[in-house]
């Protein structure tokens, strides 16, 4: 009945829309997938979400690089993000409660930190998709709320992200993913989004909506917990 989009703070938000003013400009595309991460549990389903993923991504023309397995380390994913104005990243995450800035994303040799990214992103840093457990989760001891992976992304200088509250099904990240991709390449393509928006919560919505649809309304565990933030 609702679109929600949602901020860890109004000052992030401000950011968001100060540096989103500007008319939409072109885009490209980081997709970065971990199946088999060195002492975690497998995550064979990264593979099918990015595959799927870029075949959207070159339908629309839009171009994009993609790191699988050991292509993705902490040199190669940090060395090229500020290439890219969209980053995908499918892999674990975690966070850390003592210091957010030590939150990270686990990739084949060892963790992306928030701290890496700081600094790291594109100018033109737009949107992200944290495609990993846990990336929105809140501590009733951090009652803002600010410090988890996706408000540490748009710290980092995303202007939109989306996250999960919790952890999500392997076969289930694949189907919001490629919904979501190909409703937000629709709505680029169309005039609907207004000056300021990026068309991320619509396009989350409708990727929502149709997970929700296969699994099941009474199955919320599986589709309730991806969220957008920023704008």
């Amino acid at each position: 009945l609702v679109i929600s989009s949602y901020t860890p703070s109004l000052s992030a938000l401000c950011r968001s829309w100060e540096r989103a003013r500007d008319a939409h400009h072109s885009f490209n595309v980081l997709v970065v997938t971990q199946p088999h991460t060195p002492g975690l549990s497998a995550l064979p389903g990264t593979v099918s979400e990015g595959r799927r993923l870029c075949e959207a991504l070159a339908e629309s023309k839009v171009a994009n690089t993609a790191l699988n397995d050991q292509e993705a380390t902490v040199d190669s994913v940090r060395s090229v993000i500020d290439q890219y104005s969209w980053v995908h990243l499918a892999c674990h995450g975690s966070q850390h409660l003592a210091d957010a800035t030590k939150s990270a994303f686990a990739l084949y040799d060892g963790p992306l930190s928030l701290t890496d990214l700081m600094g790291t992103t594109a100018n033109n840093a737009e949107l992200a998709f944290l495609s990993a457990c846990q990336t929105a989760v809140g501590d009733e001891k951090i009652p803002e709320e600010a410090a988890h992976l996706a408000a540490g992304m748009l710290a980092a200088g995303f202007k939109g992200v989306v996250a999960t509250m919790w952890s999500i099904g392997d076969a289930d990240a694949p189907i919001v993913v490629d919904e979501y991709y190909r409703r937000l390449l629709q709505l680029r393509r169309g005039v609907g989004i207004g000056v300021g928006s990026s068309g991320a919560a619509y396009a989350l919505h409708e990727a929502v909506t149709q997970l929700r649809k296969e699994v099941g309304e009474n199955q919320f565990v599986k589709w309730a917990p991806f969220v957008h933030f920023g704008i």
